[in-house]
């Protein structure tokens, strides 16, 4: 990555500017902008995480480098969250998009800004751009949305096929000790009062969200899928293979009637001029010739572009963790791309891509078969990505084709499946995997499915044990080559832990028939595509006091037979150098369960939060696990604030959540 000094103006920053919404609440907001440019557009990003000293490292890359070619930039802290007063109450509620109309409307009319604004956001500042895009506040006339999604039940943390996904308690940990934390005592003089406030009334969302446990208005609210044709603003959408929401940009291209392009590469949950495994592009040239387009029409070519670019990632040996894919660029110039061809594979006793035809395979994975998935958002650069699959491979039935000419598959593999269960509720894991001539095992995409939501999930339906069914996975969208002579593997498991709870007894599946349907896309010869190298503004000075460390690793108790995943991610601490603040975090989840035993599942998570300026030592403790049995989840949670050594809160939460067809 290139780090620019020189701009075409300079820039000069706010660290707390105050915007009173109508309600009387003051969110705070941090801006950038170019002197002596006169009126000039501005682009929106707003979040609950923590413009002081949560996104300040990429925010040093990005927003002075946007400003400095000419634009307002603005870091504003949603209510609840960092130096803004007012409560949280969930995400994406209808108080949060509400405030961000409010702040649209309140820069529009500002003095500096020519009355045209962009909202740009990655995750939660990427979902609620499109969720604020929806509501067409008059002054939003473009959006950049990265690693976001347009189904909040189906394609979110939450839920996956019907399949209560465990990032449901591992993100709702996160949020009860991100949120929870105090505003800065340099920017507030109340801000204990701030803090205790916001302790108060943390809520502890995985309760919430589990009390949703199929796709009702709850999820409905937020989901753009809902209405596509409320998007009137220009859209470009960003994503990467190796983050969880891999199927938003491909949606957005086929469903947006107005001004769309989207672009995925090989990244993780990360902003992609600094983003990795590389290779990274100029994605902040990419951004300037999108507001540029939009909100100062100025002709850039844009509408040109391809429709999708995609990376199309070479097959390689499976690792839990790459700094670079080997690869090129793909563009179509439509998408759904007529060029792609969907090529049908049976599932037969004779393997993958055979006669096919009737057969008979026993399914009763045990419980921790799934191990080698992965993490569900690879996002903190540890070892997150899934691994040799093997291991996973053993406890399911696998369907293998012969080996294959060079194939390049582009978009979202369906596998159909006939099978009987011996239970009312149980569930499928589905894998599509690349076998290297010795056996290792890459996994290309998965996808899940509760069983009882075969017919959708507004309403799911009980299995009638014996009766045979026929249900699709959808896996993820992929663009992925495998190599010549190589083989592809169906693998169909019943249980897929740590990445979904499991179902309240063991079922015993009899499948009984079933085919892949594989998106093909004509072998590319090479590059159709180059994007600009990456460049950013000069990085953030800090002085590392602890340095950051990342620990996965599997135990098995060899005496009561349980298997557990331990997570690790330590944050490390440092002292932003602009202003003084030391932070530092340290996160822990475990996940444990018995092979033989769904209502042995429990998890853990703990974070723990810690600021420190000028003598003041803050810190939290948030801690929850979740366990069920076969009729309810079982939730426990607790928070306490530390103000040196002087405990000044402590809350506990514990609730109960009938289980529905979960």
């Amino acid at each position: 990555m290139k780090t620019v000094t020189e701009f075409p103006f300079a820039v000069t920053e706010e660290p707390d500017m105050g915007i009173v919404l109508s309600d009387g609440c003051r969110l705070s907001a941090r801006v950038w902008r170019p002197e002596g440019a006169g009126p000039v557009p501005a682009i929106l990003e707003f979040l609950p995480y923590r413009k002081r000293d949560g996104t300040v490292v990429r925010d040093a890359l990005t927003h002075p480098y946007v400003a400095g070619h000419g634009y307002a930039c603005l870091r504003v802290d949603m209510r609840g969250n960092g130096d803004s007063y007012g409560l949280m109450d969930d995400e994406y509620s209808p108080q949060e998009l509400a405030d961000a109309c409010e702040v649209i409307a309140w820069i529009a009319v500002q003095p500096w800004c020519s009355g045209a604004v962009g909202m740009q956001g990655i995750s939660w500042g990427g979902f609620n751009s499109l969720q604020v895009a929806a509501m067409q506040p008059p002054a939003l006339k473009a959006i950049i949305t990265l690693c976001s999604t347009v189904d909040r039940y189906a394609d979110d943390i939450h839920y996956k096929g019907g399949c209560l996904l465990n990032e449901n308690l591992g993100w709702g940990a996160t949020m009860w000790g991100y949120s929870s934390r105090a505003p800065d005592p340099a920017l507030r003089n109340d801000w204990k009062g701030m803090w205790l406030e916001r302790l108060a009334a943390e809520p502890f969302l995985p309760a919430v969200w589990l009390r949703h446990q199929q796709r009702d208005a709850y999820w409905q609210h937020g989901s753009v899928c809902e209405d596509f044709g409320a998007i009137t603003a220009a859209v470009l959408a960003v994503g990467g293979w190796g983050d969880s929401y891999k199927n938003a940009v491909p949606a957005l291209v086929e469903n947006i009637a107005g001004p769309v392009k989207g672009i995925v590469g090989p990244w993780v949950h990360k902003y992609p001029h600094f983003a990795v495994p590389g290779p990274s592009i100029g994605f902040l040239q990419e951004a300037l010739r999108w507001w540029d387009r939009w909100l100062k029409g100025i002709e850039t070519g844009v509408e040109g572009d391809p429709a999708y670019r995609a990376y199309l990632m070479d097959g390689v040996r499976p690792a839990s963790w790459y700094d670079h894919r080997a690869g090129r660029w793909i563009a179509e110039g439509a998408w759904p791309a007529p060029g792609i061809a969907s090529v049908a594979m049976a599932l037969g006793a004779d393997g993958l891509g055979g006669a096919g035809g009737r057969f008979t395979r026993m399914l009763a994975s045990p419980q921790h078969c799934g191990a080698a998935g992965g993490e569900f958002c690879a996002i903190w650069l540890g070892p997150e990505m899934p691994g040799d699959q093997r291991g996973d491979d053993a406890l399911s039935v696998c369907f293998d084709s012969a080996p294959m000419a060079v194939t390049d598959i582009v978009g979202a593999p369906v596998v159909r499946l006939r099978l009987r269960s011996d239970k009312p509720v149980a569930q499928v894991a589905v894998r599509l995997n690349h076998v290297h001539p010795d056996g290792a095992s890459t996994r290309i995409t998965w996808g899940v499915l509760n069983l009882t939501h075969r017919h959708g999930h507004a309403v799911p339906e009980a299995l009638v044990p014996g009766e045979e069914v026929e249900v699709a996975v959808t896996l993820d969208h992929i663009a992925y080559r495998l190599p010549e002579g190589h083989r592809l593997r169906v693998a169909v498991s019943s249980a897929y832990w740590p990445m979904i709870w499991p179902s309240p007894e063991a079922a015993v599946l009899t499948l009984t028939g079933g085919g892949l349907e594989l998106p093909v896309r004509p072998t590319a010869a090479g590059a159709e595509w180059a994007f600009p190298d990456a460049e950013a503004a000069p990085a953030l000075q800090q002085r590392e006091i602890r340095p950051g460390a990342h620990v996965r690793r599997t135990e098995v108790d060899q005496r009561t037979g349980v298997v557990s995943l331990i997570i690790e991610d330590d944050f490390g601490s440092a002292e932003n150098l602009d202003h003084g603040i030391i932070v530092g975090s340290v996160a822990r989840e475990r996940w444990d369960i018995h092979p033989d035993d769904p209502l042995s599942a429990h998890g853990t998570c703990h974070w723990t939060e810690e600021m420190t300026r000028d003598g003041i030592h803050l810190r939290t403790e948030a801690r929850c696990e979740m366990w069920s049995d076969a009729e309810s989840f079982h939730l426990r949670a607790e928070l306490e604030a530390w103000e040196g050594k002087v405990r000044i809160h402590t809350r506990q939460v514990s609730d109960v959540i009938p289980r529905d067809h979960l």
